[in-house]
């Protein structure tokens, strides 16, 4: 039964380092061009419509079946209020990070979850597994960009890829072991994620995916968001 979830959350978790291969790939074998660049923004919009779709449809409505009303005021407000302030440090350095950071706090609580959830319902487990390896695909295709952007490595930027793989193995194995009996912390741990992810969406995200006078990027957010739908609706 271990093995199963090392397997489930190790699906979930290796779907980080490929999106940053693909990111690698297409930035150095396809042509600069207005396409390229429009395809690149339709991606961001599309992984800004999934995690949307975490907070919409996992994240929220899971915590706030167990949480009381002032705990998910507390522990959102906390996660958003956190956010901007790691969010203004970044501002001040000239780092974009932003979405990475939303694709781990979206990724790490999930992956709880699915540890959590595991022995209780093994096929929820596994769906839940594959929607997260989903979502986490177009995530790390746009983080890995925004990385190196910034100023890292190409090399470097795997390599962190590649130690984050594994975050979804170490999160579902603490789920399992420590909170499946702690049902009240896992709640506020997802709900304080979704006030994070909430505000790196609105602040960076999203206005970063925008391109002028092109509406495909709009369609991506709103098909990544219907990709949550379905997900949700077969889990």
């Amino acid at each position: 039964m271990l093995l199963k979830l090392i397997l489930f959350s190790g699906f979930a978790g290796v779907t980080v380092f490929i999106g940053g291969l693909l990111a690698n790939l297409f930035d150095h074998h396809v042509k600069d061009s207005p396409v390229k660049y429009e395809i690149v923004h339709t991606l961001m919009s599309f992984g800004a419509g999934i995690i949307l779709s975490a907070i919409a449809l996992v994240l929220v409505p899971k915590g706030i079946e167990t949480l009381s009303v002032w705990g998910v005021i507390g522990s959102f407000s906390l996660g958003a209020i956190l956010f901007m302030l790691i969010d203004k440090r970044l501002a001040k350095s000239g780092g974009q990070q932003a979405t990475l950071l939303a694709m781990m706090m979206d990724f790490v609580p999930e992956s709880i979850a699915l540890g959590a959830v595991f022995a209780i319902e093994p096929q929820m487990a596994l769906l839940l597994a594959v929607f997260i390896g989903l979502q986490n695909l177009p995530e790390s295709f746009n983080s890995f960009r925004d990385l190196v952007q910034s100023g890292f490595s190409v090399k470097k930027t795997l390599v962190i890829f590649f130690i984050l793989s594994f975050f979804g193995i170490i999160s579902a194995l603490i789920g399992h072991f420590l909170l499946r009996q702690h049902p009240d912390l896992t709640a506020h741990l997802m709900v304080f994620a979704s006030g994070g992810i909430l505000y790196l969406l609105i602040q960076d995200i999203i206005p970063e995916s925008k391109l002028d006078n092109n509406y495909m990027t709009s369609l991506g957010a709103t098909l990544g968001f219907l990709i949550g739908i379905a997900g949700e609706m077969i889990i």
